[in-house]
């Protein structure tokens, strides 16, 4: 490996002296490029392609880490399960996986893949056929027209939105298996977003101008919309098409497929709720400190599941805080945690939080920004303190949970507030370290992250370690 470009270093003290103490563990991984990393290479990959999910990562990264670290299946978790990439990606490999994930998005899309693995290529294959002869769009059914949350409200065109509710009436008249009917809805919520007038775009969804929504700054077009028809069909065709490509190409090294296990919550709780050195391996991508809102980004989806107002609002909560929205969730935690027994954890997670110079010297210096007004939130120092707070607690658990030798590999992104850079990968190794694990490595893609254009603008271009660790448990 060759030493990362470490021009751009921390500035104030105990950031300076937290870089000196690993410096020797970053370096540049050419193997980890920003396709391999991001969810871009599982674009080409049948059942990894069927949902866009971009804040996930690559099943590739996944099979590159178990080749490097783990060659023998073993038990593997994802805490942040996202849509599975981890969980199917280790399986085909022959490891038992566990996935925790909060979104009913994420277990949705999982429920789909293991759907596929029930039913036949032949029985899809006749389903697609009759849905394409049949005249679908007589019946249509109110009770399942599309129940919108506020921030999706007029996402669809009105012969689009009356497509998908006689789409969704075929699906329940005519579709017997419930295996196959979970294949029709998935291929229905594959495709809001193309055939809506939104477009996922990092904290939110960006608006088309075409929209009937009183939009404010720039004009935005997200080009052609295709006709509910035409997306759906395509949906099922690809879906087809995948089915038909494992029976081909079968699985990565002709391995034993292991068992997926999945469970919807929380990982802040739900770790409690597993024994002690149960996983030989941890591959996860958390959410990043970015401000990033997943129920919004997410928002069509969900509502389409089904999810109402209120519970959004729970969802967003329950969030590991990575939003301003956020609030701390600290006492409830404790009182979780002290309940399940695990008190003693939590308060050295707590402690260690307390006792990183490092975090606690920018936690201070997010304060300055805000009161001298430099940042666009005054609740951004709010967020990043509990978004390391309750980092710690999970970090903590992983140590708990992760066998002698057993090893997390976490990909995460460092991040920026007004010009000042919070070194996430630093900081979360020598929680880390706090909590039993050695950090191992610290890769780095050859090219980081650019700053916000916003802040470009403001400060200059500061490229951002866009990283992966890998911890291996001490005890």
């Amino acid at each position: 490996m060759r030493r990362a470009n470490t021009a751009t270093q921390p500035t104030d003290v105990e950031r300076l002296a937290l870089h000196e103490a690993y410096r020797h563990k970053i370096t540049v991984n050419p193997s980890l490029t920003r396709q391999l990393v991001s969810y871009q290479s599982n674009r080409a990959r049948p059942f990894y392609r069927w949902f866009k999910y971009k804040e996930g990562f690559s099943a590739a990264l996944v099979e590159y880490m178990l080749g490097e670290f783990a060659p023998k299946p073993g038990r593997l978790l994802d805490p942040f399960g996202g849509a599975g990439a981890a969980l199917f990606a280790s399986r085909d490999l022959g490891w038992d996986a566990t996935g925790i994930e909060l979104l009913p998005v994420g277990i949705f899309v999982i429920e789909a893949r293991q759907a596929v693995e029930r039913v036949s290529r032949q029985a899809f294959r006749a389903a697609v056929d009759r849905f394409a002869a049949s005249d679908w769009k007589r019946h249509s059914d109110p009770e399942l027209g599309f129940r919108h949350l506020t921030i999706t409200r007029d996402a669809f065109a009105d012969a689009t939105e009356r497509e998908i509710t006689s789409y969704r009436t075929y699906v329940r008249d005519e579709m017997n298996v419930p295996d196959l009917r979970l294949l029709f809805e998935a291929a229905c919520f594959a495709v809001l977003e193309s055939v809506s007038f939104t477009r996922k775009d990092g904290q939110y969804l960006r608006w088309d101008e075409r929209s009937r929504r009183d939009l404010k700054g720039k004009p935005f077009n997200k080009g052609p919309i295709p006709g509910f028809s035409q997306a759906v069909m395509a949906q099922l065709r690809t879906m087809l098409a995948d089915m038909h490509a494992s029976d081909l190409f079968g699985r990565p090294g002709g391995a034993e497929r292991g068992q997926i296990e999945t469970h919807q919550g929380s990982c802040l709780t739900m770790l409690t709720e597993f024994q002690p050195a149960s996983f030989d391996m941890v591959v996860t991508s958390p959410p990043y400190c970015n401000r990033y809102d997943y129920t919004r980004t997410y928002a069509l989806e969900l509502a389409y599941l089904g999810v109402g107002q209120s519970r959004l609002k729970e969802l967003r909560q329950a969030l590991l805080s990575c939003t301003v929205e956020n609030r701390a969730k600290v006492d409830e935690l404790r009182t979780h945690h002290a309940g399940t027994g695990n008190l003693d954890l939590f308060e050295r997670a707590l402690v260690a939080f307390e006792e990183q110079e490092a975090l606690q010297e920018v936690l201070a210096r997010l304060e300055e920004h805000s009161r001298e007004g430099r940042l666009n939130n005054t609740n951004v120092p709010r967020m990043v303190r509990n978004y390391f707070l309750e980092s710690a607690i999970v970090i903590f658990e992983l140590a708990r949970l992760l066998r002698p030798g057993g090893r997390v590999v976490m990909v995460n992104d460092n991040v920026q507030y007004a010009g000042d850079e919070v070194p996430v990968d630093l900081i979360l190794c020598d929680l880390a370290a706090r909590a039993g694990m050695m950090t191992e490595h610290i890769w780095t893609l050859g090219r980081g992250k650019g700053n916000s254009s916003q802040q470009m603008g403001a400060h200059g271009r500061n490229e951002l370690r866009k990283c992966a660790y890998v911890w291996r448990s001490l005890h």
